[in-house]
Formats: structure tokens, sequence, C-alpha cells
């Protein structure tokens, strides 16, 4: 949650800015924070070849936890949550990474340890997951594999 926390800062953002405003200001910082803008200057160049990065990452990322991404991604959100099963989880820091049997992967942010104890010792991993988990935490989808079929 404090990568949530300080990206948001870095971009003046709130969780109800839409993509649109969170563009502008992603465009705003790249076009202060670029390297070429520090051409003569080789060490403000490193400093903005570092921070440029760090906009980039945190562009991405709360692009991924967005709202407006959520809901375009719904529909397979819930068909990998209800028909998939858990292949496998982690849990580190309060972020708890599920990957699915089709090949996806779900970071959830916040996830207490009681709940991933409860998890770990949960009978049926889907139910308890779909109950206490995929609804209830701030998630964003980390990785589509692709299936072959051979």
């Amino acid at each position: 949650m404090k990568h949530i926390l300080e990206y948001r800062k870095l971009f003046n953002a709130d969780q109800d800015t839409d993509l649109a405003a969170l563009k502008i200001a992603y465009r705003n910082l790249i076009k202060e924070w670029h390297p070429d803008k520090f051409a003569n200057d080789e060490e403000k160049k490193a400093e903005a070849e570092i921070k440029s990065k760090s906009i980039i990452e945190a562009y991405h990322f709360l692009v991924s936890i967005s709202a407006e991404t959520h809901a375009e991604n719904l529909e397979e959100y819930t068909q990998t949550t209800t028909t998939s099963g858990i292949d496998d989880f982690i849990y580190k820091g309060a972020r708890l990474k599920i990957t699915f049997q089709d090949g996806s992967a779900y970071e959830y942010f916040g996830v207490p340890r009681n709940v991933y104890n409860k998890l770990l010792i949960s009978s049926a991993l889907p139910r308890f997951a779909r109950r206490h988990i995929f609804g209830t935490y701030l998630y964003r989808n980390v990785s589509k594999q692709t299936v072959n079929a051979d």
C-alpha cells in the first residue's frame, strides 16, 4: 500500500482520478524529467533517467489498478475468478499474488496476515478466495500467459 500512496502523491492523484487526468499528469512529469532535457549536465541527466523510470513505473502501476481498467477487464476477471482454479499463491508484506490455472495472475494489496493464514488452512481455496479476497481488496493483473493446447 505504501507504493500506491507514493505513486499517487507523485501524480497528485487520488483513487478517483480518471485515466485521462492521469495521462496528462504523466506527460507533464515526463516532459519535466526527460533525460534529453539535461544533455549538458551529466549529473542532472543521470538523476532524470532514474526519475523518468520511476515515473513510467508509477504510471503503469496506477493504470493497472484504476477503476476504469478494472471495469474494462471485469468480464475476464470474473471469468477467471469464478471458473479457474488456483494454481499457486505467494504472500509477502500484505501483498497476495494468486496464479490461476488459466495462466493469469493477480496481485491483491492490503491483505492482512490473518486472512492469508485462513487461506492457507482453507479446505476450499477458490471458495474462500471468492468470499474473502476477490471482491474485497484492491488488485491488478500482473500476467497473462498463453496456454498452448498441444
